[in-house]
């Protein structure tokens, strides 16, 4: 990955001298008077998002510039606000007036983003349904919520903004119950805990999130564990994040010796193999962990992150009944689990 989070990207980089006249502005500011094209609220966003460097440091959208500094912008993309209806097939849990639950598949992104324009889920609901919810704006609509693309299971789309707004609300409220099944790279010694660890931005990877107490982007976040499985250096767990912070339950695992197998961003890996899997698993251990889910050029039977958003518990925003969604576990991981056992 590159250390600077303007390099490498495919994106066009414009690079200015700050002049004598913009001395003390914001950022944001001066990037809106200095960049065609582009809204204030569309600049603000990309520099929140690390889109902005000053003198080769990354700032946020409230940082006032000088005369004489070289500030580096990549230009935000302009996502259009028509979602294009693609038929792709959806697995449908359960489905009324307000409100659809769809088992996602590993591989697709939820809403539009950045390399992501097509095979979305928010294509697939707009092929299917005639009316979603607007909340979310029009590249979203009925996303209440998100998974990020590798992660398989449940996710719930409101069909109308009042649903909108009232799930929206138990989620805010911290009133959802979540269940995830997840395979990790490390023996977890304890049977069940806590992890209670602030996350916030990674300090040099955009599109990473890392623990940090004390920093500006940190936010508290708590995540409940559960072994219910041991199979040498792999382990099977069930996941309840208290919190729904970016990557959580990702960051959590890692953090504590044991991320989620081919997490390409936190294992280090992005592949098990059959042969990485029977050394991992096996009586006599490999020099580390990275070592024994490296197995070679051998048949592969994992290539995404190993984590499922199994159950969802909510009150339904219509009969005011709780209800329970279950998405079965994918094959890709339970093919690794009859393998393990």
């Amino acid at each position: 990955m590159p250390s600077n989070p303007l390099e490498d990207t495919g994106e066009a980089v414009r690079s200015f001298v700050v002049p004598e006249t913009a001395d003390g502005i914001r950022i944001d500011l001066f990037l809106t008077q200095v960049c065609d094209g582009y809204s204030r609220s569309q600049i603000r966003l990309a520099v929140q998002n690390d889109g902005a460097e000053i003198d080769g440091r990354v700032v946020r959208p409230s940082f006032k510039v000088r005369a004489g500094q070289n500030v580096r912008f990549r230009l935000p993309v302009v996502v259009s606000d028509d979602t294009v209806p693609e038929n792709i097939p959806l697995d449908i849990l359960y489905e009324d007036d307000g409100m659809v639950v769809i088992n996602k598949p590993a591989g697709m992104v939820v809403h539009p983003a950045r390399g992501n324009w097509t095979g979305t889920l928010t294509s697939a609901l707009a092929f299917r349904f005639q009316s979603l919810s607007d909340v979310g704006g029009p590249t979203r609509p009925g996303i209440v919520h998100r998974l990020d693309r590798d992660t398989s299971g449940v996710i719930v789309v409101a069909k109308n903004n009042a649903v909108h707004l009232h799930l929206s609300a138990q989620w805010h409220d911290r009133k959802v119950q979540k269940t995830y099944l997840a395979l990790t790279a490390g023996r977890l010694d304890r049977d069940r805990d806590w992890i209670n660890a602030s996350i916030g931005r990674h300090p040099y990877q955009r599109d990473k999130q890392a623990i940090r107490e004390n920093h500006e982007t940190s936010k508290p976040a708590s995540t409940f564990y559960e072994v219910i499985g041991r199979h040498g250096r792999v382990t099977q767990v069930k996941v309840s994040p208290k919190t729904g912070r970016t990557h959580q339950i990702r960051v959590h695992l890692a953090h504590i010796g044991c991320p989620i197998l081919c997490d390409r961003l936190y294992a280090g890996h992005s592949v098990l193999t059959r042969e990485g899997l029977a050394r991992a698993s096996g009586e006599t251990l490999a020099a580390s962990e990275e070592d024994a889910l490296d197995g070679g050029c051998d048949e592969v039977i994992l290539d995404r992150q190993a984590l499922h958003a199994h159950q969802l518990t909510l009150v339904n925003p219509q009969t005011q009944k709780e209800m329970t969604f279950t998405a079965p576990l994918p094959a890709d991981m339970g093919r690794v689990i009859n393998l393990l056992t």
